[in-house]
């Protein structure tokens, strides 16, 4: 992609498009999709779902490659491409893991303009991975919320900055990573932060001015509705009366709008303080956290339902809801569902919060330390993944809703397992949803226990794509996949009973949507982790998809690419299919260097780097009796923890911050870090036992590990 000439480019494009369509009357996004995509979830009720045709399940085996661009923007390991792209006017709009805008001609791919966000680059309290999953427009702006928690409108004809709001101070804890949603002069926008003791809330800003209207708190203050299910304000242990202001419940998604109630439809994340935090710290239900929450247009409380009370294991469902029209009992019912991480679809009449196809209340088991809820909601139907997870050597098992405390458990799902932040489709045509979810057991021991979890060496990693009947929520059809798919590019379904899906190993992939049969697969070169769309110009239909892969969890390939394909293809067929990456892992292993072919080599040194997601070296050998330094060389906080020898802890590492740890006996030390426990190490001491001395040393002058986030498989969100 050349960007000499930009200035005139854009000039021409004022020229030829004064209006841009700006001044058009606001299309009514109760209607799925068609010629445009207008809203991530391509209409107001987030189904994913397009009227367009001209591939159908006959042709689509012919799509080509029409174009790709690289964007230069979220290069380097610390960035997800998990943007969905905007169309309007025949102008593609999207936002990179650095919260650069794009605007591209949807015909050519050819950039437009761009804005670079110029944010700090040692933002430390972002979960999982930089990333921006997509912007609004409306009124001619594009708005997004960015990694610092600013709120930004720009110019849809040129890009530049119109106003900024500060939602939010990334030093609180707060980040922005969803894509805000436009509706009648208002823009909403979600906040981040639930992994750092933060309190959710939903805000609502003027599109003119970028004034905030209003926020709803997704915690309640004492006195309340809701603030019941937290510990009371004047509990005398200070850390229980201040659990509700650090209670979490953040807000990872796009919300969906039903205009005719005039209500707003979102879910929240896992309590805090501290990502899933110490469960006796927070007795009681915990509203609204690890819910779906409908407010009014005007930021009033509507109705709730919690899909996971007192949640202790990152169970919350930040995929977005979708709402949808069916029938049940013989009657019309306007309904809301959403996929969660605990492997079920929740199906409730969206009036009204109540369930649609019935879901239990039943006991689960108890740990008093922990404050368990004494019943979780178990939704009748069927799960689209595992919920126990496999026999693994060595390993006490759990399955869904287990109560570990301070035995190393293995559990399915895992934190990052089920459907996480990947979207969902529906179709009206099957009645069927589309979903995405990972099957990726997590090794589990309770926050406040005292002990670590080492790694699951051996656990495998799968995935499921699944059509359910919105009727019954019972799976019409199920394909078993090689990789953790529950966070990523989710589904994408059309009129023409075409399914469309990105898979971690660069594959784009066409499905049918009445049988699940692969039709048609494209490999873009890098992980295809982030929702496609579908549009038409000047009666060509295009698919487009960001491939760019994911940071963490997944740890697909890096890059910057927006891919483009029709039936057409491009002139001479001069877009071809990309060399295929590395595949991610599909089991528990060190990391990205787990990639390598014939293992992961052991160096002879005594220092590991800490390097924003991984441990580099991730294997070492030393001496006994050596001190091994650990350092972190990025931005995230991050810290070194074995279950071995009684277990070390370095305590948590703040960019450039170090500690040191000795080992004094001969074995094999494995080890994590707490808040991010994919990323895995290894320390394999040799020589003769120090028999006088602790098996393990850490240094009294490194940093105690008071104020650790929690343990737990955090998913990407």
């Amino acid at each position: 992609m050349h960007r000499i000439g930009l200035g005139f480019i854009v000039a021409v494009y004022a020229v030829l498009f004064p209006a841009a369509g700006f001044a058009q009357k606001a299309p009514d996004l109760r209607r799925p999709a068609g010629k445009e995509w207008l809203t991530i979830g391509g209409d107001w009720h987030n189904t994913r779902y397009s009227t367009l045709t001209q591939i159908n399940r006959n042709n689509v085996k012919n799509l080509k490659g029409a174009w790709v661009t690289h964007l230069d923007s979220g290069l380097g390991q610390k960035y997800s491409f998990e943007g969905t792209p905007i169309v309007k006017d025949g102008i593609l709009y999207i936002a990179t893991g650095n919260d650069d805008v794009f605007a591209l001609d949807g015909k050519t791919g050819a950039l437009i303009w761009e804005h670079r966000s110029g944010i700090e680059q040692n933002i430390s309290t972002v979960c999982c991975g930089w990333d921006n999953r997509g912007v609004a427009i409306g009124d001619g702006k594009v708005f997004l919320g960015q990694l610092d928690g600013s709120f930004v409108a720009l110019d849809m004809k040129t890009g530049k900055e119109l106003w900024k709001t500060q939602l939010a101070r990334w030093q609180d804890g707060y980040t922005i990573t969803s894509a805000p949603l436009f509706h009648n002069g208002v823009v909403y926008s979600g906040i981040s932060g639930g992994d750092r003791q933060a309190r959710g809330f939903l805000a609502a800003l003027d599109a003119k001015t970028g004034k905030e209207k209003w926020r709803f708190w997704t915690v309640p203050a004492p006195g309340e509705f809701g603030s019941d299910t937290w510990p009371k304000s004047d509990d005398p242990d200070p850390v229980k009366a201040n659990a509700w202001k650090q209670g979490g419940a953040n807000i990872w998604q796009t919300p969906a709008i039903d205009p005719d109630l005039g209500l707003i439809y979102f879910s929240t994340g896992q309590p805090g303080p501290q990502a899933i935090g110490v469960g006796a710290n927070r007795p009681g239900d915990n509203l609204f956290s690890s819910s779906i929450v409908a407010v009014t247009l005007e930021g009033k409380y509507a109705w709730h339902f919690q899909q996971v009370h007192h949640d202790l294991w990152d169970f919350d469902c930040p995929s977005p809801v979708i709402l949808f029209e069916q029938m049940y009992d013989g009657k019309m019912r306007k309904g809301i569902a959403e996929a969660c991480k605990t492997g079920w679809i929740y199906i409730l009449d969206r009036t009204t919060g109540k369930p649609l196809i019935g879901i239990d209340e039943k006991p689960v088991e108890q740990e008093p330390r922990n404050a368990t809820a004494a019943t979780q909601p178990f939704p009748r139907g069927d799960a689209v993944m595992p919920q126990c997870p496999q026999p693994l050597e060595g390993w006490v098992l759990k399955c869904i809703f287990g109560a570990p405390w301070d035995t190393p458990t293995l559990m399915s799902p895992g934190g990052n397992g089920g459907v996480n932040w990947a979207p969902m489709a529906y179709s009206p045509r099957t009645n069927y949803f589309y979903v995405t979810a990972a099957d990726r057991p997590a090794a589990r021991i309770a926050p406040g226990s005292g002990r670590v979890a080492p790694p699951a060496f051996g656990a495998k990693y799968g995935g499921t794509l699944t059509a359910v009947d919105s009727r019954t929520n019972k799976i019409a059809w199920q394909k078993r996949m090689p990789y953790s798919i529950g966070q990523g590019s989710g589904a994408l379904v059309t009129a023409s009973d075409v399914l469309f899906h990105g898979e971690p190993d660069g594959h784009f992939q066409a499905y049918d949507a009445r049988n699940g049969e692969l039709l048609w697969q494209w490999q873009t070169g890098a992980g295809a982790d982030a929702p496609a769309i579908t549009y038409e110009i000047d009666g060509v239909q295009y698919l487009a998809i960001a491939v760019g892969g994911l940071a963490t969890q997944t740890a697909s390939t890096n890059g910057d690419m927006v891919w483009a394909f029709s039936l057409r293809g491009s002139p001479n067929n001069r877009v071809a299919q990309f060399e295929a990456p590395p595949p991610p892992p599909t089991g528990v292993t060190f990391g990205f260097t787990g990639l390598l072919k014939g293992g992961v080599p052991i160096e002879k040194t005594n220092s590991v780097r800490m390097i924003d997601y991984n441990f580099t070296p991730p294997r070492i050998t030393v001496e006994a009796g050596s001190k091994v330094t650990f350092t972190n060389s990025g931005n995230q906080p991050h810290n070194a923890a074995g279950a071995d020898a009684g277990g070390w802890d370095t305590g948590i590492l703040k960019g450039g911050e170090t500690a040191t740890v000795t080992f004094n006996r001969p074995g094999t030390y494995n080890y994590t870090c707490t808040p991010h426990p994919y990323m895995i190490g290894q320390i394999i001491v040799t020589g003769e036992s120090i028999a006088s001395a602790p098996a393990t040393v850490v240094d009294p002058s490194a940093p105690k590990p008071a104020g650790l986030p929690a343990p737990g498989d955090h998913g990407a969100h």
